[in-house]
């Protein structure tokens, strides 16, 4: 986002040239680059046109000339139609050919200053807008109009022009092609690199940070096993007629409102959200770092998620069925496309039920969350509950800690 703000308006106009609505992040570079390369080259042809005019050199004045009279309406062309790849080709052709044909109507590379050195550009422009592959062919005609430049030399007749601006002049071929290259491959490596921050950001919102670690190693199935870890179910209790009755942006920005909030206090306490399903929410302690501290961790989470939830939305409008157990649990990477971290185990699916037999505004825990917090924090005993594929079931509300 800096980028963004850094970049003058006149520069984010032309960069958006000629962009077309889905297309692939590096596609919008490419596009981008070639667009800021070619203006870049227009505002620098004219000391070229009005040079060559005042030393009385028509034909090598027509050169710079004739590349701006065709290469603007070409601009305003792509910017109508999108059409990159023969704007591409057109572009990379006329600035690797116009520097040689400048260069033998002025005489050679001395009369010249070696102007050819701009046929440079298009040849290494050619790795960003083409891909190193079709690179290939432009630098291997940039070498053969540089052997054929070598080989007519002798029979070129050197214009009349004053040593001080054939100095001048070289000093500006070493210098042009520099600082076109230097300037371009700047803003394409920055693009690059805050694209490649998004890209991190958002696969860190799929993945955990060392999960994500491991897949991009290109590991193949990504499970391990955890003897201890800790999972917490939290569900918007009577959601479903809540979003009857709301519009649907309304319903989705109460959600986005308070998973958010659900999501910061996980950031807080160094736990791993895993997922959210419809209204429900799920984060896990323990995963896929081990920690000694992830059942009190949890513990602390779900009773700030009950305190965040009556902060945010106001004790009578939305409550919370939240569930707990601690346990062994396997955890790792399912799917190739739009892959998800997830969890299985006893526990998971016990934390599950004791969510979904919960009492709402409450925290309701498993014996073994009781067993191991008993001693720091304050329970009531729920006795026995049915719950769905495990049966009867000691149970327990975490009350919050002992004073």
């Amino acid at each position: 986002m800096r980028n963004d703000r850094e970049r003058s308006p006149l520069i984010q106009r032309l960069a958006a040239l000629g962009a077309v609505d889905g297309d692939a992040e590096d596609e919008r570079i490419r596009r981008s680059t070639l667009v800021l390369s070619t203006s870049l080259i227009c505002v620098l042809t004219p000391l070229w046109v009005v040079t060559y005019l005042a030393l009385g050199l028509p034909i090598p004045m027509s050169i710079p000339l004739g590349y701006l009279v065709v290469t603007i309406p070409s601009l305003f062309w792509f910017a109508r139609t999108r059409r990159y790849v023969p704007f591409r080709t057109f572009q990379l052709t006329l600035m690797l050919l116009l520097p040689f044909a400048l260069q033998w109507s002025l005489g050679g590379f001395v009369a010249s200053s070696a102007v050819s050195l701009w046929g440079l550009w298009p040849a290494l422009g050619a790795v960003l807008f083409v891909g190193a592959r079709g690179a290939v062919a432009w630098f291997a005609g940039y070498l053969a109009l540089l052997a054929v430049s070598a080989a007519i030399e002798p029979a070129l007749e050197p214009a009349a022009i004053p040593d001080a601006v054939q100095t001048a002049f070289f000093v500006g071929n070493l210098t042009g092609p520099s600082l076109v290259a230097y300037l371009l491959l700047q803003y394409f490596v920055r693009e690059r690199d805050r694209e490649h921050q998004r890209s991190e950001r958002l696969l860190l919102n799929v993945l955990p940070a060392a999960v994500a670690a491991r897949l991009k190693q290109h590991e193949g199935i990504i499970a391990d096993r955890f003897p201890e870890a800790t999972v917490l179910f939290a569900d918007i209790v009577d959601f479903t007629p809540l979003a009857v009755g709301l519009p649907p942006e309304d319903v989705v920005r109460l959600l986005d409102e308070v998973f958010t909030a659900f999501d910061r206090l996980a950031d807080d306490y160094r736990l791993e959200k895993i997922k959210t399903i419809g209204d429900a929410y799920m984060v896990a302690g323990g995963v896929p770092t081990p920690r000694d501290d992830h059942c009190e961790a949890v513990a602390e989470m779900a009773l700030a998620m009950l305190q965040e939830c009556r902060r945010l939305t106001g004790p009578n409008t939305v409550r919370l069925r939240i569930g707990m157990d601690t346990g062994p649990v396997v955890a790792g990477v399912i799917g190739q496309r739009k892959f998800s971290y997830d969890l299985w185990g006893d526990t998971v699916n016990t934390a599950s039920r004791l969510e979904s037999h919960g009492v709402p505004g409450s925290i309701q825990v498993s014996s073994r969350v009781y067993d191991r917090l008993c001693d720091r924090y304050r329970f009531e005993e729920r006795g026995i509950i049915h719950l769905k594929g495990k049966g009867p079931t000691p149970a327990w509300l975490l009350l919050g800690p002992r004073a």
